[in-house]
């Protein structure tokens, strides 16, 4: 083949796997997806050969897919919201459970989520677990924490259970107000043991940040944040940022050196003509990211994306 027809076909490819953002960024093309992709904050895991999405939603929704690719909707994990939660957040909306993280921890699946009302941090997060997910039979194990109007500056939503580099378990939260929390975790009971430390904020954008979610490369803690507003379909301006640490506690910082304290974050994707405020995002394995955009070309539903995420030679993420 002749040089001019290798970079034609180059450019070519290129051209099938990236997009361009309006700001200039690339947006990776995401997983051809099929099937019921309806989500808002994901949290994708795989158990065995299946593939599960959990998401906000009436009594936590779940997608099911036995490929990565086709995903349908299978029974919700509360069918009945558990009498305590009306006790923490009694203006709850019905059964209307937000942003849940699913991982496995000591051969247990943890199921972490949060209940709140809009524009308010009285709000709770609870925790459910199971021996699987395929088995089902979730057990109720309550409060994880909780904060109220007047008495905290927090909002205990958007729950990211992480295992730092020792096998410890952390719980990272938080959604405006001062912005992102982390805690450590009692191994067994899975809930707070210790102090609360904060590690991202945004004092000088309205507090817009919110939806952490941490892993551990190769020395360094990676912290993955939305920042912005979301639920505004096409009109969201959702946007994930980064910024890394060489502890799980921080400080995190950008590529630029800035703490994510102080504003800090860079950003990895702000969409493109089509999917419009990604955000809510999980990162799974180090090589797979999980968000919702809202689809453009069907009325600013929120939609699944599902991506792989690479890294540079300076070890910072990239599409």
């Amino acid at each position: 083949m002749k040089l001019k027809s290798k970079l034609v076909l180059m450019l070519t490819l290129t051209a099938l796997l990236f997009s361009f953002a309006p700001n200039g960024k690339i947006f990776a093309a995401p997983w051809a997806l099929s099937g019921d992709v309806g989500v808002h904050d994901p949290s994708l895991i795989k158990e065995g050969n299946s593939w599960y999405t959990f998401s906000t939603g009436k009594g936590i929704q779940v997608l099911k897919s036995d490929n990565g690719t086709n995903w349908y909707r299978v029974p919700q994990v509360f069918l009945s919201p558990p009498a305590w939660w009306k006790t923490y957040v009694p203006k709850q909306a019905a059964n209307d459970v937000w942003a849940p993280d699913v991982k496995t921890y000591n051969g247990r699946t943890w199921l972490y989520y949060s209940i709140s009302s809009f524009g308010s941090n009285t709000s709770a997060i609870g925790l459910a677990s199971a021996s699987s997910i395929g088995a089902g039979s979730w057990r109720d194990d309550g409060l994880v924490l909780r904060t109220t109007e007047g008495s905290n500056d927090y909002n205990a939503i958007d729950p990211e259970l992480v295992i730092d580099a020792s096998g410890n378990p952390w719980l990272a939260f938080g959604s405006f107000w001062s912005g992102l929390k982390l805690t450590k975790l009692d191994k067994n009971t899975m809930k707070p043991t210790g102090s609360i430390t904060s590690i991202a904020a945004r004092p000088n954008n309205g507090g817009a940040i919110e939806a952490p979610s941490i892993t551990y490369r190769n020395g360094y803690y990676y912290l993955f944040a939305s920042i912005d507003n979301c639920c505004k379909g096409v009109n969201s301006t959702y946007k994930i940022v980064y910024g890394r640490s060489a502890n799980i506690t921080g400080p995190y910082v950008d590529k630029n050196g800035v703490n994510m304290l102080n504003g800090g974050g860079t950003i990895l994707d702000s969409g493109n003509a089509q999917w419009k405020g990604p955000g809510g995002e999980d990162i799974v394995g180090n090589n797979i990211i999980a968000r919702h955009a809202y689809d453009a070309n069907d009325n600013g539903a929120p939609k699944l994306l599902i991506s792989d995420l690479n890294w540079d030679s300076s070890g910072w993420p990239t599409y």
